[in-house]
């Protein structure tokens, strides 16, 4: 992060604990990140009307709990971590409903995928998302917060709890099976 957005970050960390400024300093926050968030979380629940509902939930529990933001990470982790584990949450919620199991998401995420009126892409790119609607749920952030938004491991790890190295390995295995995925149509 360059010095010029850590200073603004931190100016707008600063408006955001004010109770004078926290509500434009908010709205600003919205506006600076709601595309960031919803991107990442689209990219795990996959179907737009439901990243909606839990970009919604995000906001909700980033404005209710911005007096527990410590500034140990970057303000855009911070809303990461929430907005992650609030996909997670979500996926959960349907896995259950679904009487799925927790490691098999990939039926209700590929027909997402399939049926998805916003998705504009070509023949190619609904393959891969629907090869990494196949991975598990671990897999799949790590590969989407690597692969599209360029994070480095150190970030992943803050957001996700998780070490560099099993962050790695992850990636690793996510990316061999996707290959894989790939594979069948070449047969």
């Amino acid at each position: 992060m360059s010095e010029k957005k850590q200073t603004q970050e931190a100016e707008l960390v600063q408006r955001l604990l004010n109770p004078d400024t926290r509500r434009a300093a908010f709205s600003e926050l919205v506006s600076t990140y709601q595309e960031q968030l919803y991107w990442q979380i689209r990219k795990l629940v996959i179907n737009h009307d439901d990243t909606a509902d839990v970009l919604q939930n995000t906001l909700l529990k980033v404005w209710q709990n911005l007096g527990n933001f410590r500034g140990d990470s970057k303000l855009s982790t911070w809303m990461y971590t929430i907005a992650h584990n609030e996909a997670v949450s979500f996926l959960t919620k349907m896995q259950a409903e679904r009487d799925a199991t927790l490691d098999d998401p990939e039926g209700y995420l590929q027909t997402q995928v399939e049926g998805d009126k916003y998705f504009d892409g070509d023949e190619t790119q609904k393959r891969l998302l629907a090869a990494i609607a196949t991975l598990p749920t671990r897999q799949r952030q790590v590969f989407n917060m690597r692969y599209y938004d360029e994070m480095p491991y150190e970030e992943i790890s803050q957001i996700l709890g998780a070490t560099v190295g099993a962050l790695k390995a992850s990636y690793h295995f996510a990316i061999d099976r996707i290959t894989q995925y790939f594979a069948q149509f070449e047969e």
